[in-house]
C-alpha cells in the first residue's frame, strides 16, 4: 500500500515552484478540533443516514445497470458508492471500537459501503483452514454495517502479507507468495476451501451465510497482485519451474509445438542473466524479466515477449474465470465479483492487458492514491521527525488525480483504496474533487483509505508504541470532515455526467503486442512519443492529451475495431497555455496553473484551492471572497432543489490541519535525477488537530434564506449568524453551516 509519485510529476512540481506554498499556512491562526462524542441526537441538523436503506440489501443484491457500467440496488435504483476502507473490527492500541456506533457514525457522514481487508488464509497448520479471528471480524463488521444501511466488500487475500508457506503445501518461490495464486494449483484449491467456509458457513451475528446476505456487495478475489507487475520477477525455485512449464503448455497450444513457437520467434532466446535456457525436452520455456515487457521490442524478440505477456494475461484471466464461476455456481453466491485492483510495471503498455484479465468478472477496480514524495525510515506506515516530504496540491498536478481512469465499457470501475495521503497538507480538496469528477466521469465508487477508529482519528502514534503520526488515516477533519457535502452531492447526482471525451477501441491482439494506447492513466504518458507504436489500424495516429480525463469520461472498448475510436475536439475544453481544463458539461473548471477548481451546477457550487490568488469567485447563485491562502468551500442543496430556490443549504468549509506543535523546515531531497524542494519534519506534534481559521464571505442570491446555523462536528447548532443583505461572514472555526 506504499505508493510513490512519478518523476513526471516531480518535474511539474519543480517547474511550478510549489514546494513552499504551504509556508504561509504554517504561521496562520488556527483553532483546535476537539469534537465531542457524537450521541446521534435527533436534533442534529446534519445527518445523512436517511440516504441509506433502513437495512442494507433490503431490496436484494447489488447488481449492474443494463449497460454494465454502473451499480443498481436490488430494486433497480441507481447506487452510487461513497465508501471507506474499514478495519475497526480489529482491536487497536486504544481498545475495541463499538462497531454499532462506528457504523452509525459513518452512515451519518454519507458512507454507504465499507471495504474490509482480512487475511483469511491460516497463519499455520493445514493450508485449507481459515483464520477464524479474521473471519469473525468480517462477520461482525457485516452485521453492524447492515443495520445502518451500509454494504460490505471484502478482500480475503493479499499475497504480500500471506502467511501460507511451502511447508503448508504451496509452491516454493524462495520468498513470498506474490504471483503464485494465479498458477499454483495447491494454493488455488486451498483458496476454494477458504471461500467455501467464508461464504457458506452461517454468520452467527446475522444468522445467514455471507453468500446469502444481500448486504455483501462485492467479493474481491485478491488485493494488489499481478504477473504484469515487478513482483513477478521474484518468482523463483520450484514456482518458477512450474511457471516455465505452464508457459510451454501455452505455447504448444498456441503454435502446435514448442519448435513451431521457436520458429515464430526467429530463434530468439532469453539471455542467461534473465533465466536459464529453454528446456523443451522437459517442457520448459524460459521467461524474460519483467523489464523486457516494458520496452519496445521488434522482430523475434518482440514476438516472444508478446507471447509472454499474453501467457501472463490469460493465466490471470483463467484464474479469475475459475474463481468467479466457483463463487457464483458452486457456492451460489449472488454478490458481484471483482478480480483485482493493481497496476502494472508499465501502465502505458500493460494496463489494458491487466484490465482485460479482469473482464472475466463483473467489476473493475484499482488502488490509486494521491501521494507526493515522502521519505523516511518508516515512510511506508508512519511519520516521524526527520522525514522529508513534498507538500504539493493535486490541483497543481492534475495528471496525478486518482479519479482520472480509463474505464472499460460494460464494467463499473471502483477505486478500492485511495486518499490524499499524509504528511500531505493539502487535503480538503480531496473529497470536493473526487465527488465532482466521479460524477462527471461515471467512476462507480471511491474508497477512502482507511479507518480503524470508532469515530475521529486524532493525532497520535501510528501503531501504539512508536512515537509518530499515522500515515494511512482518513477519519480526520480535512478528509472525513469534508465527506458530508461531497457525499451528498455525489450520491444525489447534483453534478452532471459528461459525454465521453475519448472512446478508444482496442483489438486484443494489439493489447498483447503492447501497442501504445492513444491515452493512458500513467502520469508518465507522453501523447507525442512513440507515435509509430500506436496500432496500425487505429484511426487516431497521435496520442491524446491526458487532461481529457478532466473533460469527460475516457472509455476503452476491448475486442473492438481500432478504426472506430473517437476523440472529441478537446481544444474547446483544454487550454494548455492558460493551464485550464473545463468539463464538457460546463460545470467544472480546473485551473492547474493557479491551483483552483470551481464547481458551478444548479444544486452544488463551490471552489477549492489557493483562494487568495484570485480572492473573489462569482458562481451562478453564490459569490465567494476569501483571503485564505488555501481553502475549500462548498454549498450543496439539502432538499434536492436548485440553490436559487432551495430552503435548506449546507455550506461546508475546509482549510488545512496539522497536529498541535507540528513544525517543519524547507529542505532539498534527491530523488532519481530530480532535486526536490521538500519539507523536513522537526516535530510531528500531538493532539489535537489545529485547523487554519477561515476568512471568507459568502454572498447569496436566494432571498428566502433567513438564518445561518453554525454547527459543531456532530451537526448540532452552536449559534446563529446574521445574513445581512444576502451576505454571510463565515465563522473562522466551523466546518458546517446550515442556511434556511
Amino acid at each position: 500500500m506504499f505508493k510513490i509519485k512519478s518523476f513526471a510529476s516531480f518535474a511539474l512540481a519543480a517547474a511550478l515552484g510549489c514546494g513552499s506554498l504551504l509556508a504561509a499556512e504554517d504561521t496562520a491562526p488556527t483553532w483546535p478540533f476537539e469534537a465531542a462524542k457524537d450521541d446521534f441526537s435527533p436534533q442534529s441538523l446534519l445527518d445523512l443516514r436517511s440516504l441509506n436503506e433502513k437495512v442494507a440489501g433490503e431490496s436484494g443484491f447489488i447488481t449492474r445497470s443494463r449497460d454494465g457500467n454502473q451499480f443498481v440496488l436490488g430494486n433497480g435504483k441507481p447506487f452510487r458508492i461513497w465508501a471507506v476502507g474499514d478495519g475497526a473490527w480489529n482491536k487497536g492500541p486504544t481498545g475495541q471500537p463499538d462497531l454499532a456506533r462506528h457504523a452509525r457514525w459513518l452512515a451519518k457522514r454519507g458512507i454507504n459501503v465499507v471495504r474490509v481487508h482480512v487475511n483469511l488464509e491460516p497463519n499455520a497448520g493445514n493450508i485449507t483452514d481459515v483464520n477464524r479471528t479474521e473471519l469473525d471480524g468480517l462477520w461482525r463488521t457485516v452485521a453492524a454495517m447492515k443495520k445502518e444501511g451500509i454494504y460490505t466488500i471484502f478482500s480475503p487475500y493479499w499475497a504480500a502479507a500471506s502467511h501460507v508457506t511451502p511447508a503448508m503445501g504451496r509452491l516454493d518461490s524462495k520468498g513470498d507468495s506474490q504471483g503464485l495464486l494465479f498458477f499454483d494449483k495447491n494454493l488455488q484449491d486451498a483458496y476454494k476451501a477458504w471461500m467455501k467456509v467464508i461464504l457458506t458457513e452461517k454468520n452467527p451475528h446475522t444468522g445467514i451465510p455471507l453468500g446469502e446476505d444481500p448486504s455483501l456487495a462485492i467479493v474481491e478475489l485478491q488485493n494488489e497482485d499481478s504477473l504484469l507487475f515487478w513482483t513477478s520477477g521474484n518468482i523463483k525455485g520450484a514456482a518458477r519451474t512450474e511457471l516455465r512449464k505452464q508457459f510451454a503448455n501455452f505455447l504448444t497450444k498456441k503454435y502446435g509445438s514448442l519448435d513451431k513457437a521457436k520458429a515464430a520467434w526467429e530463434n530468439a532466446a532469453v539471455p542467461g542473466n534473465e533465466d536459464t535456457p529453454d528446456d523443451f525436452a522437459n517442457n520448459q520455456a524460459a521467461i524474460h524479466i519483467v523489464w523486457q515487457m516494458t520496452q519496445n521490442r521488434t522482430g523475434g524478440d518482440g514476438k516472444r515477449i508478446s507471447d509472454q505477456v499474453e501467457f501472463y494475461t490469460e493465466t490471470m484471466r483463467s484464474f479469475n474465470t475459475t474463481m468467479g464461476d466457483y463463487i457464483h455456481k458452486d457456492l451460489a453466491c449472488k454478490a458481484l465479483v471483482n478480480a483485482g485492483n493493481w497496476r502494472t510495471a508499465d501502465n502505458v503498455r500493460l494496463l489494458d492487458a491487466e484490465r482485460y484479465s479482469y473482464t472475466a468478472n463483473e467489476v473493475m477496480a484499482v488502488n490509486r492514491y494521491y501521494s507526493p514524495f515522502h521519505g523516511g525510515k518508516n515512510n511506508g506506515w508512519a511519520i516521524i521527525n526527520g522525514d522529508k516530504f513534498q507538500d504539493e496540491s493535486c490541483l497543481l498536478a492534475p495528471r496525478d488525480f486518482p479519479v482520472g481512469l480509463k474505464q472499460v465499457e460494460g464494467y463499473p470501475i471502483i477505486i478500492t483504496e485511495s486518499s490524499w495521503v499524509p504528511p500531505l497538507g493539502y487535503q480538503s480538496e480531496g473529497p470536493f474533487l473526487v465527488a465532482a469528477y466521479q460524477s462527471l466521469t461515471g467512476v462507480a465508487g471511491y474508497f477512502w483509505f482507511a479507518t480503524g477508529a470508532e469515530d475521529w482519528t486524532h493525532p497520535g502514534s501510528a501503531n501504539g508504541f512508536l512515537p509518530s503520526e499515522g500515515k494511512w488515516v482518513c477519519a480526520t477533519p480535512m478528509l472525513a470532515g469534508q465527506w458530508p457535502a461531497a457525499s451528498l452531492m455525489y450520491r444525489m447526482g447534483y453534478v452532471k455526467k459528461g459525454e465521453p471525451a475519448v472512446v478508444e477501441n482496442r483489438a486484443v491482439a494489439d493489447i498483447m503486442e503492447r501497442r501504445m494506447p492513444i491515452i493512458a492513466e500513467d502520469p508518465g504518458f507522453d501523447p507525442n512519443r512513440d507515435k509509430g507504436q500506436i496500432a496500425e489500424k487505429s484511426n487516431i495516429k497521435d496520442g491524446v492529451n491526458p487532461l481529457a480525463f478532466l473533460v469527460g469520461p475516457v472509455v476503452a472498448k476491448y475486442g473492438a475495431d481500432p478504426a472506430a475510436s473517437k476523440v472529441i475536439d478537446l481544444s474547446k475544453y483544454i487550454d494548455d497555455k492558460a493551464k485550464i481544463v473545463k468539463s464538457n458539461t460546463d460545470e467544472l473548471t480546473w485551473d492547474y496553473g493557479n491551483g483552483l477548481c470551481t464547481l458551478n451546477s444548479p444544486k452544488a457550487q463551490g471552489v477549492s484551492g489557493f483562494l487568495k490568488k484570485k480572492g473573489e469567485f462569482k458562481l451562478a447563485d453564490i459569490d465567494l471572497t476569501s483571503t485564505n491562502d488555501y481553502a475549500t468551500i462548498l454549498a450543496v442543496s439539502m432538499d434536492d432543489k436548485p440553490l436559487a430556490t432551495s430552503a435548506k443549504i449546507l455550506v461546508q468549509i475546509g482549510t488545512t490541519e496539522r497536529p498541535t506543535g507540528w513544525k517543519t523546515h524547507a529542505a532539498k531531497e534527491k530523488v532519481g535525477n530530480q532535486t526536490l524542494t521538500v519539507q523536513q519534519v522537526d516535530n510531528f506534534g500531538a493532539k489535537p488537530w489545529q485547523i487554519v481559521k477561515t476568512d471568507a464571505t459568502l454572498t447569496l442570491r436566494n432571498a428566502a434564506l433567513k438564518t445561518a446555523s453554525v454547527l459543531d462536528a456532530n451537526g448540532m447548532e452552536t449559534k446563529q449568524l446574521p445574513i445581512e443583505s444576502g451576505k454571510l461572514k463565515l465563522p473562522p472555526d466551523a466546518l458546517y453551516i446550515i442556511l434556511q
